[in-house]
């Protein structure tokens, strides 16, 4: 009778391990990043009194800008939220909505599942032996297969970015203020050609900086707080043994949304769609995990360039659109 019981636990023990090794797995895919590319999938940094106010539309950005999920600044009871939804403060990026999907399909079925095997009525109930590790592994590519099902389709809602350590590929489209959207100040800014090729170089040397992971780059680039964003999701990259790579970033169209003086620095938010490559490496092998280092993709976002009198356009803020 013993000997049966030990027979038992042990086989039990044996399967826990089999379905631990699955959801270990499970649980890895929906650690792997889905997005990449500095500011990608999220809206993040500041712009001054208009943080959470939304900037005009433009023709590159006709639908808007999304609100911003990430920022220092603190909303006034007078600052009007963008889209109508209440600005969100956070330290971190928040989970995205597919993975907090697979997070709760995979735990239903790996715990209706690993309830059953401790019951003693099989992984799929009912089955033992050999057909309940048959089914416990069905159930464990369904799993699978339903990420990578909400993940495609969660990718198509946001394009998937690249990342490639080579130069920033200068594009001859000129940006031009977009008609209704200039400076809407007391103080105007002037926005000239100059001012449009820097904004123009730093969407390529930003990414580029970033994908060669180079913090000291980017503070010669970017404020202080994007500085500190960029440099969460490169730690959280590192952690998890990856890289995300960006190369031949070209612009294709831009435009002036708006510029402002506020409390002795210019502002200037400007839509921006641009073609780029984009592939989430591993450190280690080199192998690709996410995007494709051969598949050339385009982007759409508004950044906000910040400048104190006398220095160089710093990027302030990245925001997602519509």
């Amino acid at each position: 009778m013993r000997l049966q019981v030990a027979v038992k636990q042990a086989s039990v023990l044996k399967r826990m391990g089999v379905v631990l090794a699955i959801a270990s797995m499970v649980f890895a895919q929906s650690l792997a990043p889905v997005d990449a590319r500095p500011g990608d999938g999220g809206s993040m940094g500041s712009r001054g009194n208009r943080t959470f106010s939304a900037p005009p539309a433009t023709n590159t950005a006709p639908g808007g800008a999304a609100p911003m999920q990430r920022s220092i600044t603190q909303p006034s009871p007078s600052s009007p939220s963008m889209g109508g939804q209440a600005p969100m403060q956070q330290p971190a990026a928040a989970p995205s909505f597919g993975r907090s999907l697979l997070g709760g399909l995979a735990g239903g079925f790996l715990g209706a599942g690993l309830f059953g095997m401790l019951s003693g009525h099989g992984f799929m109930g009912g089955m033992g032996g050999f057909m309940s590790l048959i089914g416990m592994v069905f159930q464990a590519l369904l799993v699978v297969g339903l990420i990578y099902l909400v993940v495609r389709l969660f990718r198509k809602s946001n394009p998937e970015p690249a990342y490639a350590d080579q130069g920033y590929a200068r594009s001859p489209v000129t940006m031009m203020p977009a008609s209704g959207g200039g400076s809407t100040s007391s103080a105007p800014v002037q926005i000239g050609d100059s001012d449009y090729a820097a904004f123009e170089k730093l969407l390529g040397a930003v990414q580029d900086a970033y994908s060669r992971e180079d913090l000291s780059a980017l503070r010669g680039m970017v404020t202080p707080e994007m500085v500190s964003y960029f440099g969460d999701d490169l730690a959280r990259n590192s952690q998890q043994g990856l890289v995300d790579r960006v190369s031949q970033v070209k612009l294709l169209q831009g435009d002036l949304a708006e510029s402002w003086n506020e409390n002795g620095s210019d502002y200037a938010s400007v839509a921006m769609r641009f073609s780029f490559i984009n592939a989430m490496v591993e450190r280690a092998t080199n192998r690709v995990v996410s995007g494709n280092p051969d598949q050339t993709q385009e982007a759409t976002e508004i950044w906000t360039f910040r400048r104190v009198p006398g220095g160089p356009w710093m990027l302030s803020a990245i925001q997602q659109t519509h």
